[in-house]
């Protein structure tokens, strides 16, 4: 049976300044509590039902986190899933470090994607087309908020971040090329990206900020053949990628 006091530290890090106090956060359901233990992070504790446990004990021999064995409802109760019936995990947040382009990598750069599900959309979208660098303004989502987590599908265990001040990571690498999601930029199906880069993402409502507008060398636009107002972030940052991985073929 879960203890009070250990039920109540895990619903803590469903906060941020709890998350930044302990520097730890959750993974919930059994795939990505998979693939957390066969990662490079940390996992201190795992709580998993038994049949979880039995099903995959061998996992945790490299990690030797402190296991306990408990029920559904115990995960359910502790855990922000709606249905969890097999694992969560308390994991130790990585240290921030910068992140740059080295040559024939592109680096994604988000300025000010606060909805958490976008976030964890993109971290899913950038794992997919082989991207393995987002440096993240400070005004972005957290990455281990839960929601972030839960909808990476994984991703995050392959996909390195850094938050801090984006323009000022990028003003160091002036010879780099730095593309910006716009609506007013040149049409993304006829442009040939470099093999290098840094590709900006703007805000769901707003766009890219001004002092990071500055920086782009090319400005890009997904066109638009209907009525709709808008894209998704995540889905704009897919058509994006997908373009630059056609045009280097």
């Amino acid at each position: 049976m879960l203890s009070k006091n250990l039920s109540k530290f895990i619903q803590s890090l469903h906060q941020k300044k709890y998350r930044q106090e302990h520097g730890a956060f959750l993974v919930e359901g059994a795939k990505s509590v998979r693939e957390v233990l066969a990662s490079g992070f940390q996992v201190d504790i795992l709580l998993a039902t038994e049949a979880f446990y039995k099903e995959n004990d061998r996992l945790s021999d490299n990690q030797r986190p402190r296991i306990e064995i408990v029920t559904p409802a115990d995960l359910e109760r502790a855990g922000t899933l709606e249905s969890n019936n097999t694992a969560l995990a308390v994991v130790k947040i990585k240290e921030n470090r910068p992140l740059i382009a080295e040559p024939n990598e592109w680096v994604l750069v988000l300025d000010d994607i606060r909805d958490p599900g976008n976030l964890g959309t993109i971290l899913r979208i950038a794992d997919w087309y082989g991207i393995r660098k987002i440096i993240c303004s400070d005004t972005t989502a957290d990455v281990y908020n839960p929601k972030v987590i839960s909808a990476s599908k994984g991703s995050f265990t392959r996909v390195a971040w850094w938050y801090g001040d984006i323009a000022g990571q990028l003003k160091q690498h002036p010879d780099v090329p730095v593309y910006g999601a716009f609506l007013d930029g040149s049409d993304v199906h006829r442009i040939t990206f470099g093999r290098t880069g840094y590709l900006v993402m703007g805000n769901e409502s707003n766009g890219i900020g001004p002092e990071v507008a500055a920086l782009v060398s090319q400005r890009i636009t997904i066109p638009r053949y209907g009525e709709a107002e808008s894209l998704n972030v995540g889905i704009a940052t897919a058509i994006i990628l997908d373009n630059w991985r056609r045009s280097l073929t």
